[in-house]
């Protein structure tokens, strides 16, 4: 079995689809899902153009040419 994720709460959601009884809570489960991924891809995102910027400013301190 596949470990999740830790940025995912397993036990959370879970709670969250058992108290959605009625389609307007359902909605807002769904929404909230979505919501929360993309809030984990922006995160995700800006940790890779950190690390890029990084390896751009040890490259030019390096002395290390692209060309």
């Amino acid at each position: 079995m596949a470990k999740p994720d830790a940025g995912y709460d397993f036990h959370r959601y879970r709670k969250l689809l058992a108290e959605a009884v009625d389609e307007p809570t359902r909605l807002t489960l769904i929404d909230l899902l979505i919501e929360e991924r993309a809030r984990e891809r922006l995160q995700a995102q800006l940790a890779s153009e950190r690390l890029a910027v990084t390896a751009k400013t040890v490259a030019s301190i390096l002395g290390i040419s692209k060309n």
